[in-house]
């Protein structure tokens, strides 16, 4: 298959690059691999990372906004957990990368 068969259109190109955007911050990595089994709160997450769960909150709603966790609600807790096994894959490819290049 040539590069031509695999191009790209501007809006997928732009999408990828704003996906890479929010993955490229130490805190939202970690609270994605923290996500990668199980469903957290914001306050798990916040005890978890050592981190203010307002500060937590603000990175899970960047998350959130690029499609990259969910939330479900359970009386007056929310829940996050990965939308789906891609993000995962993501991460795990980027760090095989590092690993391989350092």
């Amino acid at each position: 298959m040539t590069f031509e068969n695999k191009k790209l259109t501007d809006q997928t190109m732009q999408r990828v690059s704003q996906i890479f955007k929010v993955l490229s911050d130490p805190t939202r990595i970690s609270i994605l691999y923290l996500l990668e089994k199980q469903e957290l709160n914001v306050g798990a997450i916040a005890q978890c990372l050592g981190m203010e769960q307002s500060a937590v909150s603000h990175q899970l709603r960047t998350l959130r906004t690029a499609n990259l966790v969910k939330s479900r609600r359970d009386g007056k807790t929310i829940y996050y957990s990965q939308d789906d096994e891609h993000v995962l894959d993501l991460l795990t490819q980027a760090v095989k990368h590092t690993k391989h290049i350092q």
